[in-house]
């Protein structure tokens, strides 16, 4: 059993529509029940703070900070983590807007966000990923990216060093007579840095395919097969030296066609998360709604136990109204398989008896008009 990270305490200070919260919490699961509105999912998303990035709303920051304060906004969380009792305290300064959040650990100013990997991972799981298996191949290697993240925090960096060297490939492209070496030097950097990403995406939907062909199927979740198509398809067994020249070579070869274009056509930013129900043999998207939602379920917790096996440590999980389109006999075996994961799980919903089986697994609370109570 993988150890147990928690919160224990957790406050917010001008957060969305908290004024201030103050939360005592013990190591049980923790239920948010309340009317549409509340700030259920505001909770929710204060606790993906302590993880790299955006949040679980990919919101601007200034969006964050509740409408009228003075000083941005601020999120503290006491946490039994990864390397023992460590406090957390994240947010910004000021309102204006493309600033960027700070951290301090104990006290201390962090270097970077990615030091909070050192002592917990945040997974999630929001309405708003409900048509991850319809919608457009971005929200998809945006999902799977959140899966790599979780276990290789340098694809980040990783990404958006891409980004910013495609960016400048595009704007050397748009002159009339882009200077050559410099060309190819931009586009030996996203050599490297695109065939990394990719194989670092290869990587994770290995581990979570062997993690699930050595696990008893659940009945009640069915299980995905994943694979990635639309970036250097049928080269991925080449070693990662062939894959960047191969790549290098697209890239100047496309050179016109991408200056016509207005931007780079071929890329780890091309690529697509294809998601197939294994037990029905089925592309994901030919599936029902019913069927579509346990996949993103099962998937969630299968790369949820993944972590808790590759780190030693269970990862907080944030299942945001994950009750409200599941039966009474699925909720029951859901709240099983997050309780055998080991770690701490924050629910929300509209209505507490629709967690009734978690029984005194969890700690319920009220919330209302942005306050919290028993």
């Amino acid at each position: 059993m993988p150890h147990k990270v928690s919160l224990t305490r957790l406050k917010l200070t001008d957060f969305r529509n908290y004024a201030a919260l103050a939360l005592d919490l013990d190591q049980r699961h923790v239920v948010l029940t309340g009317e549409n509105g509340a700030g259920k999912t505001n909770l929710m998303e204060a606790i993906s703070f302590l993880s790299p990035g955006r949040g679980l709303r990919r919101a601007a920051y200034a969006d964050v900070a509740r409408v009228g304060a003075a000083d941005g906004f601020s999120v503290f969380a006491a946490v039994e983590g990864m390397e023992g009792p460590v406090e957390i305290g994240t947010g910004t300064a000021g309102t204006e807007e493309g600033q960027s959040r700070r951290l301090r650990l104990n006290g201390t100013p962090a270097r970077t966000v990615d030091e909070l990997t050192d002592h917990l991972r945040v997974l999630w799981l929001t309405p708003a990923m409900d048509g991850l298996f319809t919608g457009p191949s971005s929200d998809r290697r945006r999902f799977l990216d959140r899966l790599v993240l979780s276990l290789d925090p340098e694809h980040g960096r990783r990404a958006s060093e891409f980004d910013r060297a495609m960016r400048s490939r595009n704007r050397l492209l748009s002159e009339f007579r882009p200077d050559p070496a410099w060309l190819t030097a931009i586009e030996r950097e996203m050599a490297g840095l695109g065939v990394s990403m990719a194989l670092a995406r290869l990587e994770m939907l290995g581990l979570l395919t062997a993690l699930v062909e050595r696990s008893q199927s659940g009945g009640n979740f069915p299980s995905a097969s994943l694979s990635l198509a639309g970036f250097l398809d049928n080269c991925h067994s080449l070693p990662a030296y062939d894959l960047e020249e191969r790549y290098l070579s697209v890239l100047q070869d496309g050179r016109g066609r991408d200056a016509a274009a207005g931007r780079t056509l071929d890329g780890p930013h091309r690529s697509d998360l294809m998601i197939r129900h294994r037990e029905k043999d089925m592309e994901a998207e030919r599936c029902s709604t019913g069927e579509q939602k346990a996949l993103l379920v099962g998937l969630v917790l299968a790369h949820a136990r993944l972590v808790g096996d590759m780190t030693g440590h269970a990862p907080i999980l944030l299942l945001d109204e994950i009750a409200a389109h599941l039966d009474q006999g699925r909720r029951a075996a859901l709240f099983d398989r997050v309780d055998e994961l080991g770690g701490q799980a924050f629910m929300t919903g509209t209505d507490r008896a629709m967690f009734e089986a978690l029984g005194g697994r969890a700690h319920y609370l009220t919330v209302a008009n942005g306050r919290v109570s028993e």
